[in-house]
């Protein structure tokens, strides 16, 4: 039975980046978020794209999720591999992504026909799920999501603003994962930032207490997938100013992608290939206690969201380096005590942090404190609460003024 007495909302949510299996990377944390909500007593149903051809319906953890066929099977790849961004540089990646899309909102619309009929939409990233949601006029209010990426492209592309200002303006409400990426995205549509819902996406605090507190000792380690985004090769380029100076840290890289083979070959073109272990795809039930001795996590994406994974690494009680590459990745890590933040594509201060950092016997208790407080506001269930408010609100014709 639900453990909440107040009336259930009806939540449709759309996104193109969901769990496709157990164990999968691609949007665990929407998955922890829409759980969460069913737990909360919500009826909760997902709109994704098809993988290669896998469409249909299914349940989980008390979530039905349908796949919409957007393409034949072998084009269906622009969702769930992290690679949206690159397809969209060319034509055909741009042909796939106005399918995706028009499928997605005929899904949304066929949903909002069988009924019983949702009380709110919640669209993940404003491309493509938020113009699904947007073309859908669906006769039912939407809630934006801004992750991160979307909110970069809006800096790149005058169509893309043109664009995103109609589906911002049309949503009843708008979140963002961190002040940044709302920041971003308010001046681009003409909204109040205030009226802005800053709200980052839920941990796995159940992963974090089966991997329990850290020993230490266990080096340096960086979590992801490896894309050019993720810019692992100034990671490699740090560790050589470390091999000059006589340092012998070691390097565990957690993820697979299409920069591992280039990544690796640049490991040894820069001499440090042996004191650095591409542990490759773990399950992300495994990446805590896969990471949990770190003596210090290492964050240097560029243009992330929140910075979801240096986060997590904060909770585990891991000391963290970041380099301030435009996001919101400086609003969770300090930039002193637990954590130094560095300048974007300066591998000698990168260096230098992560010495500085591993060689702080002071650093980890403090990381523990403050992975403490982001353990219990990130906690699935607290953020399904503040969405689950945000929802109540909008569903009773509220919402940004």
């Amino acid at each position: 039975m639900p453990r909440h007495r107040r009336a259930a909302v009806r939540i449709l949510s759309v996104t193109h980046n969901y769990p496709r299996f157990e164990g999968d990377l691609a949007g665990a944390f929407l998955e922890r978020l829409t759980a969460a909500l069913a737990r909360r007593g919500h009826a909760v149903e997902v709109v994704t794209p098809a993988d290669a051809g896998a469409g249909g319906r299914s349940e989980r953890d008390g979530v039905a999720v349908t796949r919409v066929r957007y393409a034949p099977a072998r084009l269906e790849t622009l969702a769930h591999r992290g690679t949206m961004t690159s397809a969209l540089k060319s034509p055909a990646g741009l042909a796939a992504l106005a399918s995706l899309v028009a499928a997605q909102a005929r899904a949304l619309r066929a949903a909002a026909r069988a009924g019983p009929a949702a009380d709110v939409l919640h669209a993940h990233w404003w491309v493509p799920g938020g113009l699904s949601a947007w073309l859908a006029r669906a006769g039912t209010p939407y809630v934006v999501t801004l992750h991160g990426t979307d909110a970069a492209l809006l800096g790149r592309s005058a169509a893309a603003r043109a664009v995103a200002r109609r589906v911002l303006r049309g949503a009843a409400a708008v979140t963002a994962v961190s002040a940044f990426v709302g920041r971003r995205a308010a001046e681009v549509a003409g909204l109040e930032p205030e009226s802005i819902l800053v709200q980052p996406m839920p941990l796995d605090v159940a992963g974090l207490a089966r991997a329990g507190p850290g020993a230490g000792g266990g080096g340096v380690v960086t979590v992801g997938r490896l894309t050019a985004q993720k810019r692992v090769d100034l990671l490699l380029e740090a560790f050589a100013v470390l091999a000059r100076r006589g340092r012998r840290h070691r390097l565990l890289i957690v993820g697979d992608g299409p920069e591992r083979a280039p990544l690796e070959r640049r490991a040894t073109a820069l001499g440090v290939a042996d004191r650095v272990r591409f542990e490759g795809r773990v399950e992300p039930a495994r990446v805590p206690e896969t990471i949990a001795d770190a003596d210090v996590f290492v964050f240097t994406g560029v243009g992330e969201g929140f910075g979801l994974a240096a986060a997590e690494a904060l909770a585990l009680g891991i000391p963290v380096v970041a380099t301030d590459a435009g996001g919101g990745v400086t609003e969770v890590v300090p930039q002193a005590g637990p954590g130094r933040v560095v300048p974007a594509g300066n591998a000698e201060a990168l260096a230098g942090a992560i010495d500085e950092l591993a060689c702080d016997p002071g650093a980890r208790p403090l990381a523990a404190e403050l992975g403490a407080r982001l353990q219990r506001e990130l906690a699935p269930d607290a953020v399904a609460a503040r969405f689950e408010e945000l929802f109540r609100t909008v569903a009773r014709g509220g919402g940004r003024a």
